[in-house]
């Protein structure tokens, strides 16, 4: 072993060999060098041109040099390991592995700002949803450019341009070469750990191991993730859960007495405005408000409405908005918790909780029941309906729909059938889908003005914003008509980010700027966050917030006690709340201080901080990182161990039984018939069978030609 060591590492003989491959008219040698250095520059092209990674100073610059080059020598040293024409097309299929990962990423990232993982690969039709339906807008024609040296090069090989070098190279020299892409990886590893500590232990963004590690090492690093989430149910015990909940109770806030139960026993309707966003808020293009009729709801006298509310989400998208809505528990660091957790997990969700409160729950989606596995997950959210496609006979007609399902007006006035009949109290969701990207909508219902950024992605957005907004305000007239508006409390909540951060110039623009930073890109991650009630003290609300704190503080509003139950967030209402908004990626905000893409700013003023030269930071810094690693790790446990089914604790919690709900269309609408009649306290028994429906009043044009019924 030792003296086959020695031959390997002499460079004598390596640069004999080296000089012996030289002799050829294309030795497999050079052909491997040329490959590396294509997939070298095409990889550090795109991360500088289509990724955001936040490259700060000289040592993160030269480790996004290097770090393609480790895996490129890697992968393509397998070529060496055979002779003749089998090595140049083994060289090549390395190199289209790594472009089509490359490629693959490219436009996942373009509208999600995250690198695909096993676990959104893994999710099937959500992900295919995610990009098939949008992949006209997204892909750009120098995307496949990534491809043009794979090209040009079989095309030299087919016509025998490269003449094959039928000799090959020693196997050893094979293994030198696949030893320098180690140690190279292991050099920036290194590098990468004195410039970040605890990178592969601590990081939740996915955005820092790709710029310190590189792409392909992502991918090893994602899989070792996705391993452990699924490892984690199987060790897990009691006594995990019971650390997490001591961490829990000892951040509870008290309620606040002034609003504690204040709304007890209404109905709650929360509506899900899809990829809406906080500066859509009194926004103006050509001096015409895109939202009037969200404006005037949010600054009503009895709407709360939080204007420091930031969206949370990770990978899972709409999916970790509504885990945190619905759990208070965070989206996972990769992948969809509700596509691999949703179907078998035990959760102590916000429909199990109303209903021991003798609620109903209904949710109402115009797409397949399938997407984000909620036809699964809501059972184990404890929902008693879940009305999807499949109830809804105008969604079988395309012209009604957009994107991702039913046409919000449609969607809306369709919904009504099904609300009228539901035993009250209840708690209904509405999801919201035409606001979503790529922003499109058909000629005959784009009342709105373009903005003119010159982004086409970005200037659609406005148009299918209003068209929300015109569908909430039918949609509100109706519960007045119905009887439903006084009696029920309305919850509205922007999911996520509708521009992801990869259209900043169209983003300045939109924000009046001349160019923005990382502070801006951070405030541009608000969304709405609205509670109306009849006879609610409301007001703008400056208090910081986010997604995990939804159902703590409706809860509060509800009067419904929370003691025992393991939720991340807090009650906004509460005078004693600590206000740190925790991002998936580790970042913080607080109202003195932020925390965002490696950067601290003063969050009033936006001022760039040095955190080595100012004391107070850095003590306040510590602090936050060290409650937001804590919550985030402590969140994933609860979902990857599944520890909510240890919690036997709770008096005045059961466990939801899946079995008790049925989702298929015939099965559930004879469920709801049968409950009507033995709790006549719907909207249609009271009107003694009478339907309210044709209260519903819509400008839709596809209900005036005859499209929808």
């Amino acid at each position: 072993m030792m003296s086959f060591l020695k031959q390997v590492l002499s460079p004598k003989q390596w640069w004999q060999q080296i000089k012996k491959t030289t002799d050829s008219s294309a030795p497999i040698v050079w052909f491997f060098i040329l490959n590396v250095i294509l997939v070298w520059v095409k990889t550090y092209v795109n991360y500088l041109m289509n990724f955001n990674l936040g490259v700060v100073g000289p040592i993160q610059q030269f480790l996004l040099i290097l770090n393609p080059i480790p895996t490129a020598i890697i992968l393509l040293s397998l070529a060496l390991y055979f002779r003749g024409a089998l090595s140049y097309w083994l060289a090549i299929v390395m190199n289209l592995i790594q472009s089509m990962w490359l490629f693959a990423n490219v436009l996942y990232y373009r509208e999600f700002s995250d690198f695909l993982s096993i676990g959104i690969i893994g999710s099937g039709s959500s992900t295919g949803n995610n990009l098939g339906k949008s992949i006209v807008a997204i892909i750009h024609l120098s995307d496949y450019l990534i491809f043009l040296d794979i090209i040009l090069l079989i095309l030299l090989l087919i016509f025998r341009q490269i003449k094959i070098d039928k000799k090959g190279i020693q196997k050893r020299y094979a293994v030198l070469t696949t030893l320098l892409g180690v140690v190279l990886m292991f050099v920036d590893y290194g590098i990468a750990s004195v410039d970040r500590s605890g990178l592969l232990t601590r990081s939740f963004d996915n955005n820092y191991i790709v710029k310190y590690l590189g792409l392909n090492e992502y991918v090893v690093f994602n899989a070792v993730q996705t391993y452990n989430q699924s490892n984690s149910r199987k060790q897990a015990k009691p006594a995990d859960l019971k650390k997490i909940q001591a961490f829990t109770a000892q951040n509870q806030t008290p309620a606040n007495v002034q609003y504690y139960g204040t709304q007890k026993g209404k109905n709650v309707f929360v509506i899900h405005l899809e990829s809406f966003q906080q500066f859509l808020i009194d926004y103006k293009v050509d001096g015409q408000e895109v939202t009037p009729n969200l404006n005037q709801f949010y600054h009503d006298q009895n709407t709360l409405s939080y204007d420091n509310f930031y969206n949370q989400v990770g990978q899972g998208k709409t999916s970790d908005a509504e885990m945190m809505q619905e759990n208070s528990l965070y989206g996972l660091a990769t992948g969809s918790a509700m596509v691999k957790y949703g179907t078998n997990n035990t959760f102590e969700a916000m429909p199990a909780v109303l209903a021991q409160q003798g609620y109903t729950s209904a949710a109402f989606h115009g797409d397949v029941g399938t997407f984000w596995n909620r036809n699964n997950a809501y059972k184990s959210f404890g929902y008693n309906y879940y009305f999807s496609k499949e109830f809804y006979p105008n969604a079988k007609k395309s012209s009604n729909n957009v994107g991702y399902g039913l046409k919000d007006k449609i969607f809306l006035k369709d919904s009504a059938q099904y609300i009228e009949q539901l035993p009250q109290p209840f708690y209904a969701k509405l999801i919201t889908v035409t606001n979503h990207y790529p922003y499109e909508l058909d000629k005959q219902n784009i009342a709105f003005p373009a903005t003119k950024t010159g982004d086409n992605t970005v200037d659609g957005y406005v148009q299918t914003a209003h068209y929300l907004d015109q569908a909430f305000g039918e949609f509100i007239d109706y519960m007045k008509k119905a009887g439903l508006y006084d009696n029920s409390v309305f919850v509205l909540y922007g999911d996520h980010y509708g521009i992801s951060e990869n259209h900043q110039p169209a983003i300045a623009q939109l924000l009046g700027k001349s160019s923005v930073n990382n502070y801006d890109l951070a405030q541009f991650q608000k969304v709405p966050f609205m509670i109306h009630a009849t006879g609610l003290e409301g007001g703008v609300d400056h208090t910081y917030g986010g997604e995990i704190d939804m159902m703590p503080t409706l809860l509060d509003l509800l009067g419904v006690p929370t003691n025992g139950m393991t939720m991340f967030g807090h009650d906004l209402l509460s005078k004693a709340d600590s206000q740190v908004v925790v991002f998936r990626s580790g970042d913080w905000v607080t109202p003195k201080y932020m925390k965002y893409r490696n950067q601290y700013f003063n969050t009033e003023t936006g001022e760039t901080l040095n955190i080595n030269q100012d004391p107070e930071l850095k003590a306040a810094a510590k602090k936050a990182q060290d409650y937001a690693d804590k919550s985030l790790s402590y969140s994933d446990k609860i979902i990857t161990g599944d520890l909510l089914r240890f919690d036997t604790s709770r008096s005045n919690f059961h466990a939801v039984n899946k079995k008790d709900f049925d989702y298929q269309k015939s099965a559930a609408l004879k469920i709801l018939k049968r409950n009507q009649e033995s709790n006549p306290s719907s909207v249609l028994a009271k009107n003694n069978g009478h339907s309210s429906t044709g209260d519903y009043t819509t400008d839709a044009p596809e209900y005036s030609n005859g499209n929808a019924k």
